[in-house]
């Protein structure tokens, strides 16, 4: 695998915190550029208003993965055209964290709001795999007898297994599939499902219209969301 392909599988790590989608996906990254051991990376974003914790986690988030590659030695992230670009690079770059990258504005660390998003995601990937049992023929109460293994193989399976890995629940394929975000089972399956219906939509909602925001301010001729679609440059 070259430098590149690292790069930019690394990238495929961070989400979107909100959509749940990777970075690479929702093409927020413009622009790769390596040297050696060194890499520079720009994001952006469908609004100049992006909620800039939001944005923090992701610059902060890109910034980590590619730091964690054994052959880097230099990392630069970039956010570009957002109103506290300045505060959210500078706080990245120093290793200040999100309150020390807007001292007298933000109180505490972001891992509070990271862990909501991180049980949001686990309950919409949750819907999705019950979903694909009921459309088999499972009845919905009957889906207090299903195990991980009932599960079909494929993305929304992987998914879920990703989103339970990150609230440290178990991935043993004997193991009940429907369990709340802190792995107690499930007592009202009707009424779970509906709300797990409801955070599936928002996010997908939120998806959608956040791939609006961002053609409208872009178009999307420039970058097609792919390593092959972006600007890479190795520098000499």
């Amino acid at each position: 695998m070259s430098r590149g392909d690292e790069v930019w599988s690394a990238l495929g790590a961070v989400r979107d915190p909100e959509l749940d989608e990777p970075i690479t996906d929702l093409k927020f990254v413009t622009e790769v550029e390596i040297s050696g051991g060194d890499v520079r990376v720009r994001l952006r974003l469908p609004t100049y208003f992006c909620a800039p914790n939001f944005a923090y986690l992701m610059v902060a988030d890109a910034h980590d993965v590619l730091t964690s590659l054994d052959w880097t030695h230099h990392v630069t992230v970039r956010l570009d055209d957002h109103f506290a670009s300045e505060e959210i690079n500078g706080g990245v770059a120093a290793d200040a964290g999100f309150s020390g990258s807007f001292p007298g504005q933000a109180e505490g660390e972001l891992e509070q709001l990271r862990n909501t998003f991180r049980r949001k995601a686990h309950t919409a990937c949750l819907e999705r795999s019950c979903r694909s049992l009921l459309e088999e023929g499972w009845e919905i109460e009957g889906l207090t007898r299903a195990h991980l293994s009932d599960l079909p193989s494929g993305s929304a399976t992987e998914s879920l297994l990703r989103r339970r890995a990150d609230l440290g629940l178990t991935a043993d394929p004997q193991a009940p599939l429907l369990v709340n975000d802190d792995g107690t089972p499930v007592d009202d399956v009707p009424r779970r499902l509906r709300y797990a219906r409801t955070v599936r939509v928002s996010i997908d909602g939120n998806g959608i219209f956040c791939r609006g925001l961002l053609e409208t301010r872009y178009g999307t001729a420039d970058i097609e969301g792919t390593f092959s679609g972006i600007e890479v440059r190795k520098a000499s």
